[in-house]
């Protein structure tokens, strides 16, 4: 196996967390983009950092899901 094929299979794998968060929390230009939500999800990596918000948790999964991520719900 090459190490171009080992990458790809370790990034296949990669986890992202899935959370709820409250719009009245975001920095005021994200709060008027949220076009009167009151909750977005988010999609972290392992480190913490937030790679997007949408607008709810199924679609949260899905694009996780189109970028070859495994996503996993935080409470």
């Amino acid at each position: 196996m090459t190490n171009e094929q080992n990458a790809t299979q370790f990034n296949a794998g990669r986890i992202v967390y899935i959370r709820p968060i409250a719009v009245a929390d975001l920095p005021d230009d994200l709060r008027q983009k949220a076009n009167g939500l009151v909750t977005l999800y988010a999609i972290g990596s392992e480190t913490g950092e937030r790679l997007a918000l949408v607008r709810d948790r199924d679609l949260a999964f899905v694009v996780a899901r189109q970028n070859d991520l495994t996503p996993v719900s935080v409470h």
